[in-house]
């Protein structure tokens, strides 16, 4: 073999190794008016589907709601912050915000671990509740 099939070689074992450690890592959360700091008793309800691909770091999600008070004025996934604590923006979720939510984004190792440990919230805004109408903390699920 000469060195240059010994190097592709190489590389093509490196590069299924890596890909036999990605996953896909499952997330959700139920969001209520009772989560949000300050809680409310606003009706709103709604449900965070998530994914993490672990190999691209790709975050895909799914948002939906219903009942708020009004139009949601903005949504953003939020970290990191322990369940009663609050936290800037981590994603942010671009206009208009309406039922059903979806999209990506490429997140940091930062933003990963933050993810991973239970660390990262989602909330939905409207003109009655600026700070946030609903909220839930999103958790690792199967």
């Amino acid at each position: 073999m000469n060195l240059k099939s010994l190097t592709a070689a190489a590389a093509l074992t490196l590069l299924i190794a890596g890909a036999a450690h990605a996953e896909t890592q499952n997330f959700m959360a139920m969001l209520k008016g009772a989560d949000e700091v300050p809680a409310n008793t606003e009706k709103g309800t709604g449900m965070v589907m998530a994914t993490l691909d672990t190999a691209t770091k790709t975050f895909s999600y799914s948002v939906t709601f219903k009942d708020l008070t009004g139009q949601a004025t903005a949504a953003h996934f939020h970290g990191p912050a322990a369940p009663g604590t609050n936290a800037g923006p981590t994603v942010p979720v671009p206009a208009p915000v309406m039922s059903p939510v979806k999209g990506t984004a490429t997140l940091t190792d930062a933003q990963i671990a933050d993810l991973q440990a239970g660390k990262w919230y989602f909330n939905l805004h409207t003109m009655a509740h600026g700070p946030g109408e609903i909220r839930g903390q999103i958790t690792a699920s199967k």
